[in-house]
């Protein structure tokens, strides 16, 4: 009986890391398939489905696994587009872009390869989400949230203003495109095996139970404060990555492109996936994307038949904040809820042989 426990979770262990590891080869034949087949356009819808899945991934770690409510998150993004763009720029690029005013000394001749400059991106933005989290993280519910967007308003002014290095309200164009399809994806993929495992640490335990009950998580000995702060600071950074990805998967960034509306279109993926749910924000994050794109035409005109609209701006946000409302009012837990995707999920549903162990069980609960 003792052997049969012990080399049972050994068996299933082992049994799902083949089926994890078979997973990502399907994904790399995939990538390649679809890098080989499809036109350039797609390619790009693709690469924003997974820069999409890091914002989603880093705003859940704060609203859906910690129990934040923050809505300053394009801040962070444009702190990290902004700073990977200057420092991968060349002196050239850099002097044509800065009509107006000559871009600061300091920064004129410095140019490094995209990655230090990502990984800078991140760390600066971590930086500032860090000495943000320290005074507004105090604050809790509506207020924080209020912070946080005033916050992110700040950042957008500042970066329109600081015409010596942030090229004000001109932004910044002719970016290379460093953001491939598999720098996009590997980084999307990296973020979600890191999110698995911070939520699987004791870390991740930590932060679901100040989620849950603050009070009763301070009372068991956690950290608060200190935890909310780490939440928040990995947060940002990784959504300081994306940003830099974002702004080399475009070539051309404005302080324009980092309003409360993409702090929106980020939380209305993690509220339709599900809050505090990782497989949620992926699947949300490409079926949102992939419909921002195939819905493009509510913004022109319609002919309906028996009405003809002239086309009014904006209409496919108008569609996706009814959908909002309706999941908010009938189904608040989202896609997924709190659920995450398994291995034995599919095994309960039919789509893979289970184990011995559970058809035994279940064949003794009928009997």
């Amino acid at each position: 009986m003792t052997t049969h426990t012990a080399t049972a979770p050994r068996g299933f262990a082992s049994r799902n890391n083949l089926l994890t590891l078979a997973a990502m080869g399907v994904l790399l034949v995939l990538l390649f398939v679809f890098e080989r087949n499809f036109d350039t356009f797609t390619m790009q819808i693709f690469k924003l489905c997974a820069i999409n899945v890091i914002l989603a991934l880093s705003l859940n770690l704060i609203n859906g696994f910690t129990g934040l409510f923050s809505l300053g998150h394009a801040g962070f993004m444009a702190i990290g587009a902004y700073t990977c763009a200057i420092l991968t720029m060349s002196p050239t690029q850099k002097s044509v872009n800065y009509m107006l005013e000559p871009i600061a000394p300091w920064l004129a001749q410095i140019q490094i390869p995209f990655v230090p400059a990502l990984l800078l991106a991140g760390l600066l933005s971590g930086l500032v989400g860090w000495a943000l989290g320290f005074i507004a993280l105090r604050l809790r519910d509506d207020y924080l949230a209020i912070a946080t967007l005033g916050f992110s308003e700040i950042i957008r002014v500042i970066l329109t203003n600081m015409q010596t290095i942030t090229n004000g309200s001109l932004g910044l164009k002719g970016l290379p495109r460093f953001t491939t399809m598999w720098w996009a994806w590997g980084v999307a993929t990296g973020c979600i095996i890191f999110m698995v495992l911070l939520i699987r640490s004791t870390y991740g335990r930590a932060f679901k139970a100040i989620r849950d009950n603050e009070i009763a998580a301070e009372a068991m000995g956690v950290n608060v404060f200190g935890l909310k702060v780490l939440s928040f600071t990995i947060s940002c950074v990784i959504a300081g990555i994306a940003g830099g990805l974002l702004a080399h998967h475009l070539t051309t960034i404005d302080p324009k492109q980092f309003i409360f509306l993409k702090t929106f279109d980020i939380l209305l993926i993690v509220v339709l996936g599900g809050v505090g749910s990782i497989t949620g924000s992926v699947i949300a994050a490409i079926a949102v994307t992939v419909a921002m794109e195939a819905l493009r035409f509510l913004d022109g005109p319609l002919n309906l038949g028996i009405w003809e609209t002239a086309g009014t701006p904006g209409m496919r946000m108008v569609f996706f904040s009814v959908l909002l409302m309706l999941v908010i009012i009938f189904r608040q837990r989202g896609l997924m809820g709190t659920h995450e995707f398994s291995w034995d999920s599919l095994a309960k549903i039919g789509l893979l042989p289970r184990r011995k162990a559970d058809a035994g069980a279940d064949s003794e609960r009928s009997a």
